[in-house]
């Protein structure tokens, strides 16, 4: 497909569609959505070609947020498989979109312009997570109307159109999503939803647990659909929040932005917040959780090397139905 043959579609049908959208977190969909708890529990290979960037980074690399130690129920999921099943639900999903003529081709604009943000935030995403030097980035465009994105477990990045074009986002407000999703992959967030799940149904024994086997090690196989479709805590969306703020001022993008970014998702559809987002203070607590830590990363992003590439913002297109 030609990228002038790209068009969005009100009907993408997926075999598991992703149903947690961006900043969608479980206490805000159910109404009881409080400020999050003090942090004290924590806080494309071949499209980077920059393995060793991290290496690189300067004596300031450590500056930023502080988040805290990742939560301990990590440790009752095995990493690999569960990376192993995310990467399995990913590459389900992008061969669908693209039997739908739905999956951006390479040269498509929107998709160079999300795979160049990528390629400036994933070096920097090292210093959260080691495993991430050896994840299989990917980094795709999915051609529906929806305002949504994520990161699988494993570095699995999707970008729907809709969301790019109808709050008309700008590169910095890009790298906010882009860094907020990342956050989430970096921090394991869904291998500790995982684990919460396994030892709240009592179905981990606890030397499987230490060792990543027994039962969550065999049923982890199955779950790849879920993956895209955990609802986050607020504690989890807060961090997400924070370390996504960090990861764009460290590859140059102002981390301002992210407050620009609620502030669209807040006014959006005719000023009423969109379905997903809940009319609860919570969004209002989220920007003066973000507005309160930009002191802590303006550094990071004055230091930083500016993007040399600059895209303009997503165009309208036809929107086609089966």
């Amino acid at each position: 497909m030609h990228a002038d043959d790209f068009q969005v579609r009100d009907d993408l049908q997926l075999t598991h569609p992703p149903t947690r959208l961006f900043g969608d977190c479980a206490d805000c969909a159910a109404g009881r959505c409080a400020p999050p708890t003090r942090r004290g529990r924590r806080l494309f290979t071949g499209l980077l070609g920059a393995a060793g960037a991290a290496a690189l980074l300067p004596a300031w690399a450590r500056d930023g947020v502080d988040v805290g130690p990742k939560s301990k129920f990590t440790g009752f999921v095995s990493a690999d498989q569960l990376e192993q099943a995310g990467s399995q639900q990913y590459a389900q999903m992008m061969r669908e979109a693209g039997q739908q003529r739905a999956l951006a081709p390479m040269e498509h604009p929107q998709a160079q312009r999300l795979r160049y943000i990528a390629q400036r935030i994933i070096p920097f995403s090292y210093e959260w997570n080691d495993r991430a030097r050896q994840w299989k980035w990917e980094v795709n465009l999915l051609a529906s109307t929806q305002l949504n994105a994520f990161c699988m477990p494993g570095g699995k990045i999707a970008f729907f159109y809709g969301i790019l074009e109808k709050l008309k986002l700008e590169d910095d407000e890009v790298a906010a999503i882009m860094g907020h999703e990342v956050a989430h992959a970096l921090r394991e967030h869904a291998r500790e939803r995982v684990g919460k799940s396994a030892v709240t149904n009592g179905i981990v024994e606890l030397g499987s647990a230490l060792l990543g086997l027994g039962n969550i090690g065999r049923g982890l196989a199955g779950m790849g659909a879920q993956l895209v479709n955990l609802r986050f805590s607020r504690d989890d969306e807060s961090e997400a929040d924070l370390v996504g703020i960090e990861l764009s001022a460290r590859a140059g993008y102002d981390p301002a932005a992210a407050v620009r970014l609620w502030e669209k998702m807040m006014t959006a559809n005719k000023g009423a917040p969109p379905q997903w987002l809940s009319t609860h203070p919570a969004s209002t607590t989220r920007i003066r959780d973000i507005q309160a830590n930009l002191p802590k990363v303006e550094g990071l992003y004055q230091r930083a090397s500016k993007p040399d590439q600059r895209f303009p913002v997503a165009p309208p297109l036809p929107v086609r139905s089966r």
